[in-house]
């Protein structure tokens, strides 16, 4: 399915996410236009949405929409917000980081599974409203409790929420193909021998398929998710061995880069001795100011 990359009015867009909401009155409001348009992407796919047929549901013209909201581009950035808001942020006090982003993760799979138009909305210049910001939000919080530096728990979170968008992806893709041609995912490549005679040119490949790896397959998420999750774990741990390590070490002089002794006690020195740290407080007398 193609993307639809076509982009909205940023600062229209952030007005319609951002705004105060007008109460629900009886007929056409944006509420039900948004919720309208999920239906017709959840039945039919993005590429497939229109504003005439969500016109065609309130039994109105294209026009009458446009009182609320600009064009699809704008009304996919609500969509995206709305279903996101589906599901509630749960406490997660007492869950350490990795527990906290292994539920993010299952619950952020649920959603692109129940909308598979999500992945084909996405991007990097995509405007995220309410529900997405306290859902990245929240993730941001439960990672930082491994530790890590402020840019790395960022790219943790980018690397988890970009696991789940990229197998909901390959999800998406197998069941449109399946839906579009009534032949199933298996079927189709066990079909296709011809193909299969033709794997002695890859030694690799055909041992792993004659020994039966491809029999059983992995499931992809929880294959996926266990090691993307070890990853994070394995520079956590390497991550807390350096903190030791230094304060072990004890660090370096600020001024002459030679090693600390670590094993004193009371507030941590940054100088290797009395001379380096009289030479540090000459050179701060006699800069200007």
């Amino acid at each position: 399915m193609a993307e639809d990359d076509t982009q909205p009015d940023p600062e229209r867009a952030i007005e319609l996410l951002w705004g105060v909401a007008e109460p629900e009155r009886p007929g056409l409001g944006l509420g039900r236009i948004v919720a309208a348009a999920i239906e017709v992407a959840d039945a039919e796919g993005l590429a497939a949405l229109s504003m005439r047929k969500v016109a065609e549901r309130f039994g109105t013209t294209t026009m009458s929409l446009y009182r609320y909201v600009p064009g699809k581009a704008e009304l996919v950035e609500l969509m995206r917000d709305a279903v996101h808001g589906e599901l509630p942020i749960e406490p997660s006090g007492g869950l350490g980081w990795r527990a906290g982003l292994e539920r993010w993760a299952r619950r952020a799979w649920e959603l692109h599974r129940r909308h598979p138009w999500l992945v084909h909305s996405a991007g990097t210049r995509r405007l995220p409203g309410p529900n997405i910001m306290a859902g990245y939000d929240h993730a941001l919080e439960v990672a930082s409790r491994s530790g890590l530096r402020p840019a790395q728990v960022i790219a943790v979170v980018n690397l988890v929420g970009g696991f789940v968008e990229s197998v909901a992806r390959q999800a998406g893709e197998t069941a449109e193909l399946q839906r579009r041609t009534g032949v199933s995912h298996e079927r189709w490549w066990s079909e296709r021998e011809s193909l299969f005679e033709r794997l002695d040119g890859y030694p690799a490949l055909e041992r792993l398929w004659k020994d039966g790896g491809m029999d059983t397959p992995l499931e992809p998420f929880e294959f996926g998710l266990r090691c993307t999750l070890d990853g994070v774990q394995a520079l956590v741990d390497n991550q807390g061995s350096e903190v030791m390590r230094d304060e072990t070490r004890g660090g370096e002089c600020v001024l002459c880069g030679k090693p600390l002794d670590g094993g004193g006690r009371g507030r941590p020195r940054d100088y290797c001795s009395r001379a380096c740290q009289q030479r540090a407080y000459r050179r701060r007398q006699a800069q200007p100011g």
